[in-house]
């Protein structure tokens, strides 16, 4: 039997925040909007979606890290390096505010595009 991921499910502080760089980001990586509800959203591409749901105030005190138990990051796939360097252009561009507004910084700036090694071209923010 063949499996693929039917949707993830991710818990945020404030959903008008991720909602406002999600709604640039997924569409530029064939995303659509697929749910819209007061508390959460979802992008759909394929059989795939990713769902976005505040969570509760009583837990928010908690805040995220990376590297602490739970989600480490997601990582996208596109078609070619002129799909990097569009979004990264984008993301780097401080005009926009895309990252800054959100609290975001471009990861490992001094070696990318390769901070993934010298075969990896690629975008962590």
């Amino acid at each position: 039997m063949k499996s693929s991921i039917h949707h993830i499910e991710l818990y945020v502080q404030n959903i008008n925040e991720t909602r406002e760089f999600y709604e640039w980001l997924l569409p530029e990586l064939g995303y659509k909007l697929y749910q819209d509800w007061k508390n959460g959203f979802s992008f759909k591409l394929g059989k795939t979606y990713i769902v976005f749901v505040e969570v509760e105030e009583e837990y928010k005190k908690y805040g995220f890290h990376r590297k602490r138990i739970g989600l480490n990051h997601l990582a996208f796939s596109v078609s070619n390096r002129n799909r990097v360097d569009y979004i990264s252009n984008i993301l780097l561009d401080n005009g926009m505010n895309i990252l800054l507004d959100n609290g975001m910084n471009i990861l490992y700036e001094d070696k990318h595009p390769y901070a993934g090694g010298e075969n990896h071209y690629a975008v962590y923010f």
